[in-house]
């Protein structure tokens, strides 16, 4: 899923990649709404929140929502700066990297939540932040790695792009391709496993409360494992077959 770059991904690779982090996004989101009563997967409800405050002269709310932007846009930016950096010495590594930061920051949301969390309004604000942070990351290295065809921290431009490509492979004047085609799986790829993980977060969040961020670090961890274990299992197999000869 990590190692191709958009000219030369599979469908099946982009399937992968948009499925298990539209799962991740879904999960974060609605785990997010439920415990801090905040979007916490995207942006745009901050933006209105961020002009409602700056007209009600909310000046504190004006920079707390100033700042939860801007570290979306912190992620995403530190997301593409280590790709750049690393990319010429390991295209994995340099795709890795990122998913690695989101990991380690969604464990320590999960650790705070679980033993340290006292529900104070700094700390509500300062976990949200993190989680922004994260999908920021997350949203940057998805668009980057597919070149812009998978984004799955947010639905309104997915539901647009959607709607163009069945207007574009329905239509009498088009012929279908299959490129019009697997855009139309992914995008509904997307919509499908966020609604589901949406779905998984509302309910296991119910049940194990902020534990339910010990999860998705490990199903992220799935997405670096995809692409290490068949070359681990080539130098095994290298191996065994050097102590034969």
């Amino acid at each position: 899923m990590l190692r191709q770059t958009k000219e030369n991904r599979t469908l099946k690779e982009n399937l992968l990649l948009a499925s298990s982090t539209a799962f991740v996004s879904g999960v974060t989101n609605v785990a997010g709404v439920l415990a801090f009563l905040v979007f916490t997967s995207n942006i745009t409800g901050h933006v209105a929140n961020l002009a409602k405050h700056v007209v009600e002269q909310n000046f504190r709310e004006v920079s707390v929502f100033f700042v939860w932007l801007l570290l979306f846009f912190a992620g995403a930016f530190t997301s593409t700066f280590l790709v750049r950096s690393l990319q010429e010495k390991s295209r994995y590594r340099a795709h890795a990297v990122p998913i690695m930061l989101e990991i380690v920051i969604l464990f320590i949301v999960a650790i705070y939540g679980n033993h340290f969390y006292e529900e104070t309004l700094l700390e509500r604000e300062a976990i949200i932040g993190a989680i922004l942070f994260a999908m920021g990351l997350q949203n940057s290295l998805v668009s980057n790695i597919s070149g812009g065809l998978i984004k799955t921290s947010h639905l309104t431009g997915l539901f647009t792009d959607l709607g163009a490509e069945m207007a574009e492979l329905l239509h009498p004047k088009t012929e279908a391709s299959q490129v019009i085609k697997n855009k139309v799986i992914i995008r509904l790829t997307i919509l499908t496993f966020y609604f589901i993980g949406g779905i998984a977060g509302g309910y296991f969040f119910d049940l194990y409360d902020f534990k339910i961020f010990f999860a998705i670090p490990f199903i992220l961890l799935t997405i670096l494992y995809y692409d290490l274990s068949p070359l681990a299992l080539h130098k095994l197999t290298r191996l065994f077959q050097s102590k034969n000869n």
